[in-house]
């Protein structure tokens, strides 16, 4: 089992980084469900379900994270703790060293899989890079409730370590209300760029064919450009895509940190202001721009919400109640007007929102 653990985390150790999300690689899934065949098969302990009564009852949970040296997961931390402590139950939160450590952050789960912990909540950097782990925890018959980046759900099946929930932003949403935000700022039409993250991310691509429904006919992209999720690399992608189209009325951008190297790209340029800028995260740093004018919006997500709804679910699931398989985390569209109250509010939402798990942990 070292030797078959070994192989398997060499498979999937080579990730490609994306901000604070990563994809697994698809050559990786093969490689996967293989070594978790072969382990299940190899076990004595059986075949489980994620989502069975093992939990019922406890109030010992775990937590595997992705990096805190990322401000957005340093908020999902609190929020679970949050939620732990207003609870009455106990998390212990395991993050990996970096937003890119695969291997790392299969080996918390690893060290914690043995453990007598009812619940595990599980945010992996990749697709597949928790799910063997994840096959020892369904085996003993744990809920598993997957939060933000979702496993690859044919990996999860082979290993019968499907998720009893999944909690995470609609990306696909969230691109679609700044592409609508857009349409309203350019009322006259006109062009837009595009900055993604790492091409072909799914986040990134979610987000950005998000946008491409939102603006409909009404703006035309005249470029995309794939800048890592990296500020600077986005204030030189957003440079050069001004002086070659110099009409250039809009941005969208992916992500917040690089939606403030476009922001610092457009003042260089003597744009603020005639160029528009809407981005995703809510950050912040993105937030306190949108109050200054730099950024014209931000759409907002909540990863402190995500963290508590991640630990209601286990409460739910421990009192023997059926998850929702899907559960959309809250996002909020943030423009000047609104960006008081955010900041105000921040890590939370400064609106309402639903929560499904409120009424099961009843």
């Amino acid at each position: 089992m070292h030797i078959l653990h070994k192989a398997v985390r060499n498979r999937t150790k080579v990730v490609r980084a994306s901000g604070r999300h990563t994809s697994g690689s698809r050559t990786a899934v093969t490689g996967i469900v293989l070594a978790v065949t072969g382990a299940l098969a190899l076990s004595a302990c059986g075949s489980g379900d994620s989502s069975g009564s093992g939990a019922e009852g406890s109030t010992q949970y775990a937590a595997v994270i992705k990096g805190l040296d990322n401000p957005f997961f340093q908020s999902m931390e609190q929020g679970i703790n949050a939620q732990a402590k207003s609870g009455d139950v106990s998390v212990k939160v395991q993050a990996a060293n970096s937003i890119t450590d695969t291997t790392g952050q299969a080996d918390k789960l690893a060290g914690l899989s043995g453990q007598s912990y009812g619940c595990f909540i599980v945010n992996p950097i990749s697709a597949t890079n928790l799910v063997q782990g994840l096959a020892k925890v369904a085996m003993a018959k744990k809920t598993i409730v997957n939060i933000d980046n979702p496993i690859d759900a044919k990996a999860a099946e082979a290993a019968n370590a499907t998720p009893a929930t999944y909690i995470g932003t609609d990306n696909v949403d969230a691109g679609k209300m700044a592409g609508a935000q857009m349409v309203k700022l350019l009322p006259q039409g006109g062009d837009v760029a595009v900055i993604g993250g790492i091409a072909g991310d799914v986040t990134s691509g979610a987000r950005v064919d998000g946008f491409k429904q939102g603006i409909g006919s009404d703006l035309k992209v005249v470029q995309t450009v794939a800048a890592d999720w990296d500020r600077q690399t986005a204030l030189t992608a957003a440079t050069d895509v001004m002086r070659a189209h110099p009409g250039l009325k809009g941005f969208f951008v992916a992500n917040d940190d690089m939606g403030l190297g476009v922001a610092r790209a457009i003042a260089n340029a003597g744009k603020t202001g005639k160029v528009k800028v809407i981005s995703v995260d809510g950050v912040k740093d993105a937030l306190e721009a949108v109050r200054s004018g730099t950024l014209d919006a931000t759409v907002a997500q909540y990863p402190y919400a995500i963290g508590q709804m991640g630990v209601e679910a286990c409460q739910a699931a421990a009192k023997g109640k059926t998850l929702p398989k899907n559960v959309k985390a809250p996002v909020e569209l943030v423009t000047k007007a609104d960006a008081d109250k955010a900041l105000a509010s921040t890590p939370k939402p400064f609106g309402s929102y639903d929560d499904p798990f409120t009424s099961l942990g009843k």
